[in-house]
């Protein structure tokens, strides 16, 4: 069973006033896929380097299969790492790049043979073997990088933002044949990236890091439908979730010619945090609430257009189907479909 468990990781650099990993707290079963995400600088590639144990961490455990990993090195660690920038040997052909793990282990020339033969089928790769990785587009480098992990047949796979050098339909493309493999191999997987959308539609659960503390861990759908926290709610999503602080008063939160009813746990606070994604503000009126707002700005799409709108102080965005909306300069007044509600002063949700 390849299960990851860390408890208490932590990793501080020396000068550094704070930990980029603070006491993190994460169970990964046997055969999941799990997405690490967050902004540059939150400890999500600082925990895929202590797994793989290119760093030592200042605390905490990591165990992968019930059996710690404290004194062994990364290459008796069973841990196939998959880097942002390839890693290729540029004189060693395809073939070569992905057959070295088993040459080194002492696999034999025909043995080789036939397992690169099998990746290479799996990755696409099977009619460039000879070829040397200067002849190789982005994408199809990274297949090597990926077949030459896969060759290995670990018990874990870590990625380490393996996409983010390619352009943006590459990755979109990638992404997808990424996710099957690993599921194809029921191979335990860790994946790192800033790229929410990858994180949303490539993970079994996603887990949200800020300055090195875990925010939320989650499958997809919930971390998007019942974020923990101010933060999550914003950095999940495209366009992110208009948040906006309201004054509550007898049961209702106004601010900026909006007013719209606060839920009892919501009541006492005084001020509260209203948070809407873009495709629950409602330009019809058919929801809960007045907002009263002046369009600034459309973005047509094509499945969808975005509405930019202001509302007092306030900076709103609306996502309606199609090419609708109404004209830029028109006064509108919105209502609210679903509404989330966060601690003004730590951002924490209010739970209804």
């Amino acid at each position: 069973m390849a299960t990851v468990e860390l408890a208490g990781l932590s990793k501080r650099y020396g000068g550094e006033a704070r930990p980029a990993l603070d006491a993190l707290d994460l169970s990964v079963a046997d055969g999941e896929l799990l997405v690490l995400v967050g902004p540059s600088g939150c400890g999500k590639s600082t925990a895929l380097r202590l797994i793989a144990g290119l760093e030592e961490p200042s605390a905490g455990t990591i165990e992968l299969g019930g059996k710690s990993l404290r004194g062994v090195p990364p290459q008796k660690r069973d841990v196939a790492m998959v880097f942002q920038g390839y890693a290729l040997y540029p004189h060693l052909s395809v073939f070569d790049n992905m057959a070295f793990p088993l040459k080194m282990r002492g696999v034999s020339e025909g043995k080789r043979r036939a397992k690169v033969g099998q990746i290479a089928e799996m990755v696409g790769l099977s009619d460039k073997l000879q070829r040397l990785p200067s002849e190789l587009s982005g994408g199809e480098r990274q297949r090597v990088a990926m077949g030459r992990a896969v060759v290995r047949e670990p018990q874990l796979f870590l990625f380490d933002e393996p996409l983010s050098n390619l352009d943006a339909k590459l990755r979109a493309d990638l992404r997808v044949e990424l996710a099957a493999l690993v599921r194809e191999l029921s191979t335990t997987a860790l994946y790192v990236t800033h790229d929410q959308a990858e994180a949303m539609t490539m993970g079994d659960r996603v887990a949200v890091l800020k300055g090195g503390l875990l925010q939320q861990v989650a499958p997809p759908r919930e971390v998007y439908e019942r974020p923990a926290n101010a933060f999550v709610a914003s950095f999940v999503g495209t366009p992110e979730m208009n948040l906006c602080d309201l004054e509550v008063e007898d049961g209702e939160g106004r601010a900026d010619g909006m007013v719209i009813s606060v839920p009892d746990a919501a009541n006492a606070r005084g001020q509260v945090t209203l948070g809407v994604r873009p495709e629950h503000l409602r330009l019809d009126g058919q929801g809960d609430g007045r907002i009263e707002a002046k369009v600034t700005a459309l973005e047509p799409l094509g499945p969808e257009t975005l509405v930019y709108l202001k509302a007092g102080s306030q900076q709103l965005r609306a996502r309606v189907p199609g090419f609708g909306g109404p004209e830029v300069g028109a006064e509108i007044t919105l209502s609210v479909q679903t509404a989330h509600w966060f601690d003004v002063e730590d951002g924490a949700r209010i739970t209804p």
